[in-house]
């Protein structure tokens, strides 16, 4: 007998998290559905031969005409992310609104009174619209590449200092244009929270520059989780006992999994070690940036210095950095003078933890082919120079004073606290 089908469909999915996140909710087996075409999603939709979809960009408008039943809040918004076949009658929903009403509320959130700005002009701003309006916000604002219609440009937006909450809904700094941002948070001295819908990476450029500002900051992978239990619930006909428990169990539990580790710390304080050992624990790949960075170039790091001094090495680093920061479930030791550029910093964190690996000074080893430690006093010069940025950069400082082992432990307590919250 062949198992009833339940999926997700759109136009790409090659970097979905849905499959997973379905899978750790409930028991039914979840596919990701591509349909390139509007044609495919035609045939799909006309055949109705599943049991559950989920619809993403760019059918959730789309799919409208094929429900014979579509719950009010999503008919008012105009378009449907949850389709149940109940008997061969498609019912749509909309748990977008719920997924985002989630996400602002578990982060505090609240618009009542509220002047909001929404970036971009799709499918989701107009949960986003609805979700404000329904929460009492005083204005809403939007702005828009083009400034069709009545949105503002984004230059323009940035002139309206009276703006307290930024929602972002365009697909500016997701996968694999990261680092992109469409606005400046300093320009909004008014400025409580920022909320972008945007899941990968974790934490887009907007909002690593809204943590700059000191302002509320959160990411679209809750939203995501949180759309997804509700969905599950229209496709189990079944309330879950505790759907932000839930929610909140099941986005803690693929943090942990997704999210990368990287190591900072002096040259020879222990990170491939100890980064070793983490990725065996975590289940992640280990990745080391200096050998990553000698198998891209073909030479060893002491012959990079030789004949491009740290500058052309710095860029090397650069460029290996970015390049794996942007994947996941990875633990990355990184060269020790990776913190000396911002850049490098902010695509660790926009996918991963950052941990501190402190080894004392006169524990740190002279030479063993490290161009800037060659000696005692150069090694010394260099922590007192280091040690502010590695502090600065750090989520957790783990000591690392004893043996690898109590390292590890520290570590992974350190990662259980902050994959706790």
């Amino acid at each position: 007998m062949q198992q009833p089908l339940y999926g997700l469909i759109g136009s790409k999915l090659g970097h979905s998290y849905s499959k997973i996140i379905h899978e750790k909710i409930a028991d039914y087996t979840y596919e990701l559905l591509p349909l390139p075409t509007e044609a495919e999603a035609r045939t799909f939709m006309e055949k109705r031969a599943f049991a559950a979809i989920n619809v993403t960009i760019p059918y959730k408008q789309f799919v409208i005409p094929y429900c014979d039943v579509v719950d009010p809040k999503a008919q008012a918004i105009g378009a449907v992310n949850t389709i149940v076949n109940r008997d061969g009658k498609l019912y749509g929903y909309n748990t977008d609104y719920a997924g985002f009403a989630y996400l602002a509320g578990a982060h505090g959130v609240d618009f009542a009174g509220k002047t909001v700005l929404i970036l971009g002009t799709g499918g989701t701003h107009s949960t986003v619209m609805a979700v404000c309006r329904d929460g009492g916000a005083k204005e809403i604002l939007t702005a828009s590449r083009t400034g069709k219609g009545d949105a503002l440009l984004y230059s323009e937006a940035m002139h309206r200092p009276d703006v307290q909450i930024i929602v972002n809904t365009t697909p500016c700094g997701m996968f694999p244009n990261v680092g992109q941002c469409l606005i400046d948070p300093k320009a909004f001295p008014a400025l409580e929270a920022v909320l972008d819908v945007v899941y990968n990476p974790f934490r887009t450029e907007l909002l690593l520059r809204a943590e700059d500002c000191g302002v509320t900051a959160a990411g679209g992978f809750e939203m995501l989780v949180a759309q997804a239990v509700y969905a599950a619930e229209f496709f189990l006909d079944r309330k879950f006992e505790d759907a932000g428990a839930e929610i909140a169990r099941v986005t803690s539990e693929l943090r942990r999994e997704q999210l990368n580790i990287a190591l900072i710390g002096m040259p020879s304080s222990g990170k491939s070690t100890l980064g070793r050992a983490l990725a065996e624990r975590l289940g992640k790949r280990f990745v080391d940036l200096d050998e990553e960075i000698v198998k891209a170039d073909g030479r060893s790091i002491p012959d990079i210095f030789a004949a491009e001094g740290e500058a052309g090495f710095r860029k090397l680093e650069a460029a290996q950095t970015a390049r794996f920061a942007r994947e996941n479930r990875q633990v990355i030791s990184c060269g020790g003078g990776v913190v000396k550029d911002p850049a490098n910093l902010r695509a660790l964190h926009a996918n991963g933890i950052v941990l501190f690996i402190d080894r004392p000074l006169e524990d740190l080893l002279v030479g063993g082919g490290r161009p800037l430690s060659t000696s005692p006093e150069a090694l010394k010069t260099m922590e007192a120079q280091r040690r502010p940025l590695y502090l600065a950069a750090a989520d957790a400082v783990i000591p690392n004073k004893t043996t690898p082992a109590d390292a590890v432990t520290a570590a992974m307590e350190a990662l259980d606290e902050i994959f706790s919250h």
